[in-house]
């Protein structure tokens, strides 16, 4: 498979992956031939990026920490969750700990795999998607920061639920009270649940706060920011890095990388970017790349703890797309190459 963008799609090719909505239906499933109407309407509904077949990678599996089985279950869960807020109702806090249950489970069978946010997003499940990649990298780096069950747990459902007060009709992040900021109304709907730490709503409440004191909505200080917020400061800005066009240009993940870097002891916590670079993906399998020996090829491998030397797989064809080569080349022992440019 390779990741590739809406725009150099043509009709004919197979699709790589299922695309899903917000409820967890299918919309697309894998293996279907695109066709002109699908691919016009991809783009009307907010796809940018996808996963296509390519004959010469029909090995090359792209890891996964979550199955599809569990994101459609969080993704339900989500949806349900906030509709009932959107209606004035109660949600179900029970089925959203079951469901966080569940996701705990398959994030540490897979805690080696390193984190590709790689789900092919629309407008009507960006929100949910967010939510979820947020919450299983705080996991990911709470488990390497030496969390115990228990942290993992209010820690992954404050990370899932950090965004919650963007679902209130109160919130109005322009206004000048901060008690219209969607960070105070998260914590106003998550502290009235008894059921839930009071952790978990200073989650919601604490990450847009920075290191500086110049974050949003009360201006704490380092000290007066919990761990948990942190952390979830730290992947709440990632993925919005990748994928958030509000900001104007996503960034690519090493280019995120890089920014985030800039920002420790800022406005990002310095330990906790060191266990994030530990669990990302910096260049992620299946993404197309040129190297300083001005060759192009598909990632196809990685090295957990070398994040920025991956294997990349070269295919050299001729004018009628005949192979005539294909070799790879694994940048962890080809130590005078570099990865000079992503396509």
């Amino acid at each position: 498979m390779k990741y590739v963008h809406l725009d150099s799609v043509e009709p004919g090719q197979y699709l790589g992956r299922t695309i899903y909505s917000s409820n967890g239906a299918i919309l697309l499933a894998d293996n279907v031939q695109l066709t002109v109407f699908m691919i016009n309407t991809l783009n009307r509904i907010g796809v940018t990026m996808i996963y296509i077949k390519d004959p010469n990678l029909e090995d090359v599996e792209i890891p996964e920490i979550l199955s599809d089985e569990t994101k459609r279950l969080v993704m339900t869960q989500m949806g349900q969750t906030f509709a009932a807020i959107q209606s004035g109702k109660e949600f179900n806090t029970r089925s959203v700990s079951m469901s966080i249950n569940t996701l705990l489970d398959e994030i540490m069978k897979n805690r080696d795999v390193l984190i590709q946010l790689n789900d092919i997003r629309t407008q009507d499940n960006q929100m949910y998607i967010h939510a979820m990649n947020v919450c299983m990298m705080a996991v990911l780096i709470g488990m390497n920061m030496g969390m115990n069950a228990t942290q993992l747990k209010d820690l992954a459902m404050g990370a899932l639920l950090h965004d919650i007060g963007k679902v209130e009709l109160l919130t109005d992040d322009e206004s000048d009270d901060p008690r219209r900021h969607h960070t105070w109304r998260g914590f106003e709907l998550l502290k009235s649940k008894r059921e839930f730490s009071l952790l978990i709503a200073h989650v919601a409440f604490q990450h847009h706060e920075t290191l500086t004191g110049d974050g949003v909505p009360r201006g704490l200080m380092n000290e007066d920011i919990h761990l948990y917020a942190k952390i979830t400061a730290v992947a709440n800005m990632y993925d919005n890095l990748l994928f958030d066009m509000s900001a104007g240009k996503r960034k690519l993940p090493h280019e995120a990388c890089e920014y985030m870097l800039a920002l420790a002891e800022t406005k990002l916590d310095r330990d906790v970017l060191i266990q994030f670079l530990k669990i990302v993906s910096i260049y992620p399998t299946g993404t197309s790349v040129r190297l300083t020996n001005r060759e192009t090829g598909v990632v196809v491998g990685q090295h957990r703890g070398l994040p920025t030397r991956p294997i990349i797989r070269i295919v050299k064809q001729d004018a009628t797309d005949k192979v005539l080569e294909i070799k790879e080349l694994d940048l962890a022992k080809e130590t005078t190459l570099f990865i000079e440019q992503v396509l």
